[in-house]
């Protein structure tokens, strides 16, 4: 598998492609890379260093892959944190180009803006680009509840609800919908949810919930869950691997107390998923 990955890059630390990248090549998926940003570092820190890079220089970027003969053989266009607002014209542009040229190609949006706790951290109009330009042409997306909830118009919180919101999304344009993490009232203590739904059902699975903030974490479930259900075309069988991956970087992560991901360390947990969650279908 080939995918082209537009998304931020940091020096220190693990978020966008210095997240996504690894996970994908150490299940054997050759990456493109694409950066949108040049970060030192991630956003949650507060503050950071480096150059949102001009949308025209990533569409320069792009357009030298296209040049080498690549665009055929990429099976996916992974997209993630945008940066400045111009680069959803260039991933919009980049997406139909591939497309054309393999016509079998997919476009996984993970429609990176905020979260509950945080609100929305990204440029002002991007949350309505993505809603009204990007995720109509995609054929994946990753949002969490909070995204999916602004995508759509609706306050998921129940599994039906959010169910129901994922529909909406597939409405837009998707048919694939995984929304990465289902905090809902009545879960039980300590534990959080993330559900997959898609023309062939939906199904939630649940793994303990650490106490802890894991930027980066998003990119890698997006990553890897894309990979897995391009490659099997399994809605639960993807599931149950990114589940049982992501946890198990968050835990090596929680357990050495560190800011940043465990991501080098904890790649056996990409390699070879232990399956140790339940992958529950809703209908």
């Amino acid at each position: 598998m080939k995918i082209l990955s537009i998304q931020s890059a940091v020096a220190y630390g693990h978020a966008g492609n210095s997240a996504a990248v690894f996970p994908m090549q150490r299940i054997g998926v050759e990456v493109l890379p694409v950066y949108t940003v040049n970060f030192s570092n991630h956003t949650g820190y507060g503050a950071w260093r480096g150059p949102l890079i001009a949308p025209s220089d990533v569409a320069e970027v792009i357009t030298g892959v296209e040049e080498r003969g690549a665009f055929p053989t990429l099976d996916v266009v992974l997209s993630g944190y945008q940066g400045s607002e111009g680069i959803a014209d260039v991933i919009i542009d980049a997406v139909a180009r591939v497309k054309q040229a393999n016509p079998a190609a997919v476009y996984a949006c993970d429609p990176v803006m905020g979260n509950a706790k945080s609100g929305c951290f990204v440029a002002p109009a991007i949350p309505d680009l993505l809603r009204e330009r990007v995720v109509p042409v995609a054929d994946i997306i990753t949002p969490n509840q909070f995204e999916l909830g602004f995508l759509t118009g609706t306050e998921p919180d129940t599994l039906e609800s959010t169910i129901a919101s994922a529909d909406a999304a597939r409405a837009m344009g998707p048919r694939t919908v995984l929304v990465t993490s289902v905090e809902r009232p009545d879960r039980p203590e300590g534990t959080i949810e993330m559900m997959v739904v898609d023309d062939e059902g939906a199904w939630v699975v649940q793994t303990p919930f650490l106490p802890m903030k894991a930027n980066g974490s998003g990119d890698v479930t997006a990553a890897l869950f894309t990979s897995h259900y391009v490659a099997t075309n399994s809605a639960p069988d993807a599931l149950a691997r990114t589940a049982s991956s992501v946890f198990g970087l968050l835990e090596q992560t929680y357990a050495v107390g560190d800011r940043e991901l465990q991501l080098v360390q904890s790649q056996e947990h990409f390699a070879n998923p232990r399956l140790e969650f339940e992958v529950r279908q809703l209908r």
